[in-house]
């Protein structure tokens, strides 16, 4: 195994934990672990809007997931030649 695939096996892992944890802080119907943080607070969170922290938190969800659809897909790849 060269130190290419090496480097995407140690990335892909600390991505893959990395998207458990964002998807864990996620709120539910009921809240939850986001509220933390300040996920539920504001007047915005009355109105049933997201706040600051729930709208970073998706956006950060989303890079993470497309990161480890990247680097399954590189894995995938090299390991496959």
């Amino acid at each position: 195994m060269d130190i290419l695939t090496t480097i995407i096996i140690v990335l892909h892992v600390i991505v893959s934990l990395a998207l458990i944890v964002l998807i864990l802080l996620h709120a539910g119907r009921g809240g939850g672990m986001s509220d933390l943080f300040g996920g539920g607070m504001g007047p915005s969170a009355a109105m049933g809007g997201s706040t600051v922290v729930e709208r970073n938190l998706d956006r950060l969800t989303v890079v993470t997931g497309v990161t480890f659809a990247v680097t399954t897909m590189l894995l995938s790849w090299l390991l496959g030649r």
